[in-house]
């Protein structure tokens, strides 16, 4: 028992450190981004206030075609996580509503720790299916906010 304890006491300094790792550098934070197959151009706008960690969050999503147009009735599934951690969000976002004029609502966003996370947004319209992955950086409680949309970058 005891030398259980220790071992896992060992890795502890290494589970703090994974924690303050550091993005990439030179990570795009463009919030306006062409889907892999270019099908789709579609922006991702977080909300107007800054993102808290451990708070939801709801984002807007607008969709086009390649040449500009607004893409209604799309389905749109959402995956994403923490690359450098390997973990997926502690909630299951979703679009939970179509806005009109190619936009979406995206509800149940949550951020469990500061860090570099990923976005990734399937579509699924009249154009075919699509991926398009987005960056955010979700800097600790103490620092400004590095966030996709937000003026503020590294």
């Amino acid at each position: 028992m005891l030398r259980k304890s220790r071992i896992t006491l060992s890795f502890l300094p290494f589970t703090f450190l994974a924690g303050c790792m550091a993005p990439p550098t030179g990570l795009n934070l463009s919030t306006d981004r062409q889907t892999d197959h270019n099908r789709y151009q579609v922006s991702l706008h977080a909300p107007a206030e800054s993102i808290a960690i451990n708070k939801l969050h709801a984002w807007e999503i607008r969709l086009r075609t390649a040449s500009g147009a607004a893409v209604a009735g799309a389905h749109i599934g959402i995956d994403g996580g923490m690359p450098q951690h390997g973990h997926g969000f502690p909630t299951q976002p979703r679009v939970t509503r179509e806005l009109g004029n190619g936009r979406y609502l995206l509800e149940g966003v949550k951020f469990s720790m500061p860090g570099w996370w990923e976005i990734k947004l399937k579509v699924d319209a009249a154009s075919g299916y699509d991926e398009v992955t987005f960056n955010t950086v979700i800097a600790p409680r103490n620092m400004p906010p590095v966030v996709a949309g937000n003026a503020v970058r590294p």
